[in-house]
């Protein structure tokens, strides 16, 4: 199996899980007693490697995407989280965001799945770039190093981010991301790819003049000094540009993934998204190999999540010309 998908899927989880227990909590008090490890209980008292709605609707993502892309088949496997508890550790949704919620209950009325996302300017919260990432293989299986050059990518991120976010801030927040992300996926040094993946999204937005006012909220993330931004002037709330700053800096400010998950979560305040989106960056760079072992081992459900990764990877295989054998009883990080 191609490892770059488990590389950015468990980075996810894992850091999900990591930051989940101290989820709301302010950095001053983090600063005085950081997580370290893998721990349980906390805000939601969820057991060690309990991932939460991040990795949830990035599975629910995923597995859809495996028959396809078809946002109508994408918006039923988030009823059956929200509904059914499917797609979670232990079989109840919990930690829904009210935006993502209001979609769901839109979809359920009979609205068609492009329409169900909240398009005000309270809907920017991080609930759609916090599971984006699986759109990341499928986009690059159809488009390759065009990905992030071309139209028709864009506005698949933009439709998937639309199906529960749909304000220009919250589109524009995964295109920037998936852009980033394509690069390092294609083996990128990291600093280059962060670089040219905001200047590709951003040189693209400019040239659509229905994203011409929201501009100015990611244009920070372009200036040559943002990686060098003191610790105080990052925010990690769950406002969209928040998150994405955050999981951006954090980036930039490590080496391996172990340092990237927990100075992202040690930032306080929505730190199971921040964590979960600095995760899937994190993933693709450093690959699962490279996070901790200890952690590995507390995640709930690990096996679980490979299956659906290798699901993905075998419809990729189905649609290509490789026969490459897939082994999907062998542990694969």
């Amino acid at each position: 199996m191609s490892k770059k998908i488990i590389d950015g899927i468990m980075g996810v989880c894992v850091a999900d899980a990591l930051g989940l227990p101290v989820q709301f909590i302010d950095r001053e008090t983090l600063r005085k007693n950081p997580v370290v490890s893998m721990i349980g209980h906390g805000t939601f008292n969820m057991p060690a490697g309990t991932w939460s709605d991040d990795s949830s609707l990035t599975l629910c993502l995923l597995d859809s995407l495996s028959k396809g892309l078809n946002y109508d088949d994408i918006m039923k496997n988030f009823i059956k989280w929200y509904d059914g508890g499917e797609y979670t550790p232990f079989g109840r949704a919990f930690d829904i965001g009210g935006t993502t919620s209001d979609s769901m209950e839109r979809f359920l009325r009979g609205k068609p799945p492009l329409e169900c996302g909240g398009k005000g300017e309270r809907d920017n919260g991080n609930g759609s770039l916090m599971r984006i990432l699986p759109i990341l293989f499928h986009l690059d299986h159809v488009y390759g190093e065009r990905l992030n050059e071309t139209s028709e990518a864009y506005e698949i991120i933009h439709n998937v981010s639309s199906l529960t976010h749909a304000h220009k801030r919250s589109q524009m927040a995964c295109g920037i991301y998936i852009s980033i992300a394509s690069l390092i996926l294609r083996g990128a040094d990291l600093e280059e790819a962060v670089r040219q993946g905001i200047d590709k999204a951003m040189q693209y937005y400019r040239n659509l003049p229905e994203f011409a006012s929201e501009l100015s909220h990611y244009e920070r993330m372009e200036e040559d000094g943002f990686a060098r931004l003191d610790e105080s002037q990052i925010r990690s709330s769950g406002y969209v540009v928040h998150t994405l700053e955050a999981a951006v800096w954090c980036l930039l400010n490590t080496k391996s993934y172990r340092d990237c998950i927990l100075k992202a979560v040690n930032l306080g305040e929505d730190t199971d998204t921040v964590g979960a989106v600095a995760g899937g960056l994190a993933g693709l760079c450093y690959g699962c190999g490279n996070i901790p072992q200890e952690w590995l081992a507390t995640i709930a459900r690990r096996e679980y999540i490979e299956e659906l990764c290798s699901k993905l990877e075998q419809h990729k295989l189905n649609t290509s010309d490789s026969n490459r054998y897939i082994d999907n009883k062998n542990k694969i990080c």
